[in-house]
């Protein structure tokens, strides 16, 4: 069997090398897991500190996705395993990993290419977001959709999100929406669209340049090269409807929202009609607890977003709603979840609260996280 991630590198015309790391779990649409973020990781490290390295490329193996999500069907059995409300060992150790990982990835001291094509979803957007140099397909479809499964937008997107023009972030929370290359450029969660046909000739265009182990002059480099290959981007569908969708999106408050998405469940553009939809159907807990998150984040540090967001993903864990979403979803696929509590009204914030606490033992696991 082959590994889950394959690591080379690739010797340019300057002698220097890129590393090369690909996702390689195709069969799964690449679903990130612990078994990858454990390669990955002290892999990423290791480049980070080899003079030889002048930058790396983040790929994945097959046609459809870069990566569909984290392996959340796993932590689901996990859950299985212990007895209600308790947090299972792997979700504190996945959590914990893949933020660590998210974070070396935004923090990077050399350009990352990541080369996200076709389905781009949850966790694969996590690895996405933090690169210095993103590139994703036309066809690319993207999205946090982690309400359906009673989780909320993690891998920092409680951040990313946030700082997206008109609302439209909290639009993507609480409907999980799919958007496109063309509403990637805009909400600045890429940078250039390039086919994915093209990717050969991207690493041989890589291959044929004199890098100089200059971050910033590197990185300039790089965005040249993208240059050469960039496609015009599909119109939007985000930002297409960023006006309806910003007057909907109250920030002040989750009730008056809950009544504006319902209702824009007959709307007569398919694609908000949909999104609302998704939002009515989606766990009333995840839409409360990404709300609150959300405000909580504006203007906040990434390592104190993930500290807490780490609280809020091992406290999901505890809680009804996400191991139900997952079964409903990708383990029995009835696509008929029971949410606990199904009604908005019925959140408390003693819910949200006990979600939030502190469930590890004196230190934070993530309290190294830009020290």
């Amino acid at each position: 069997m082959s590994a889950p991630v394959i690591f080379s590198t690739i010797t340019t015309a300057s002698s220097h090398r890129f590393g090369h790391a690909v996702l390689n779990n195709s069969a799964a649409l690449n679903a990130l897991t612990l078994p990858m973020i454990d390669l990955l990781d002290p892999q990423l490290k290791a480049w980070a500190q080899d003079d030889s390295i002048a930058g790396v490329v983040l790929s994945a193996a097959g046609d459809k996705a870069f990566c569909a999500g984290g392996d959340v069907v796993n932590l689901h059995h996990a859950s299985k395993r212990v007895n209600a409300g308790v947090v299972p060992p792997e979700a504190e150790a996945f959590f914990e990993r893949e933020y660590r990982l998210d974070y070396r990835i935004h923090t990077y001291p050399k350009p990352i290419l990541c080369w996200a094509h076709g389905i781009v979803m949850g966790g694969g957007v996590g690895l996405m977001m933090g690169a210095s140099h993103r590139v994703v397909s036309p066809n690319a479809r993207i999205a946090m959709p982690e309400i359906h499964i009673g989780l909320y937008p993690d891998v920092a997107g409680t951040w990313f999100l946030h700082r997206m023009p008109a609302h439209t972030g909290l639009f993507l929370a609480l409907t999980g929406a799919i958007i496109n290359a063309g509403d990637a450029l805009i909400g600045d969660w890429a940078d250039a669209v390039v086919p994915h046909e093209q990717f050969s000739n991207v690493l041989q265009a890589i291959t044929n340049t004199h890098w100089q182990l200059n971050p910033n002059t590197d990185g300039e480099k790089l965005s040249a090269l993208l240059r050469q290959f960039e496609v015009e981007a599909p119109t939007p569908l985000l930002h297409t409807h960023a006006e309806k969708i910003d007057a909907v999106m109250n920030p002040d408050s989750l009730t008056k929202i809950d009544i504006e998405l319902r209702a824009l469940q007959q709307s007569d553009v398919a694609w908000l009609a949909k999104a609302a939809q998704a939002y009515a159907n989606g766990s009333p807990t995840s839409a409360a607890l990404s709300f609150e998150l959300m405000k909580h984040h504006a203007g906040a540090d990434l390592a104190d977003v993930l500290r807490l967001e780490y609280q809020a993903a091992v406290g999901c864990c505890a809680h009804p709603d996400f191991p139900e979403g997952v079964r409903a979803l990708l383990v029995d696929k009835d696509k008929a979840p029971r949410w606990n509590p199904a009604n908005l009204g019925d959140v408390s914030d003693e819910i949200i609260r006990d979600i939030l606490k502190p469930r590890f033992q004196k230190t934070h696991p993530l309290a190294d996280l830009g020290q």
